[in-house]
């Protein structure tokens, strides 16, 4: 299996060479289409448009929640082709990493100026080291 950190860098690898080829300003189904195929080529499963269900008090709810992407079936990623990034985006994923119980998920807004600043990483129930949790060499 590969490791998460590998496959989040293909992913921002591929996102940054359509952004610089491309430019911002198309529809985001364009960038899904064309990051799909890119990521496929470089071997990695996709899924797209993957429906996010919510289980709440013992009953399933199929609410028409889609996340734009699924890769490695580890990985949220979430595209937009906006000026500003609403907030709304942030919790959105946040509550598709929940329900579908993933630990990663990039949102990659296409529509900034450099995709540098359209990257974002979130992290559901974080699983490594804590601030503090690292042995300083010398302090065994």
């Amino acid at each position: 299996m590969m490791e998460i950190n590998r496959i989040t860098s293909i992913i921002i690898e591929e996102a940054i060479r359509i952004h610089r080829d491309l430019g911002p300003g198309l529809l985001e189904s364009v960038y899904e289409s064309v990051l799909a195929r890119r990521l496929e080529k470089r071997g990695l499963l996709v899924r797209r448009q993957v429906d996010v269900t919510v289980d709440y008090d013992g009953e399933r709810h199929d609410v028409g929640f889609r996340m734009d992407m699924l890769v490695e079936e580890r990985v949220v990623v979430e595209l937009k082709s906006v000026e500003i990034l609403p907030l709304v985006a942030y919790k959105v994923v946040t509550t598709y990493l929940r329900f579908a119980d993933k630990e990663v998920a990039l949102l990659i807004n296409f529509g900034e100026e450099t995709l540098k600043d359209g990257l974002h990483r979130i992290v559901n129930k974080y699983r490594g080291p804590k601030p503090g949790d690292e042995i300083l060499p010398g302090y065994e």
